[in-house]
């Protein structure tokens, strides 16, 4: 899997809610659905807002902040595309194991 997406979804009552998804391919509806869309394989931001709002493409901050949330998945998708991962010091590094 390549990349991780975040839909806020608005519900009649005025509360959010929050999916989350990972998929191999970005597709048209992915685009415009998603609130955010991470690339994992290239390590950027393809998408980033709420409620219309664009906010910063900053990758390592938007997934330190996910990371909170979804840390298996967030390392899974960083060990599936060749990056070893240091949390603690927030390096990523490019494995050996998967030339690209």
């Amino acid at each position: 899997m390549r990349y991780f997406l975040i839909t806020y979804i608005k519900k009649p009552n005025g509360q959010m809610d929050e999916q989350n998804q990972v998929v191999r391919n970005l597709k048209t509806r992915d685009l415009q659905m998603a609130s955010v869309i991470l690339d994992f394989k290239k390590l950027e931001v393809v998408k980033a807002s709420f409620n219309g709002v664009t906010v910063p493409r900053d990758f390592d901050r938007i997934v330190s902040y996910y990371m909170q949330f979804y840390e298996n998945v967030i390392t899974r998708l960083f060990n599936e595309n060749g990056y070893q991962v240091d949390f603690n010091g927030e390096k990523v590094a490019k494995t050996e194991s998967n030339p690209s």
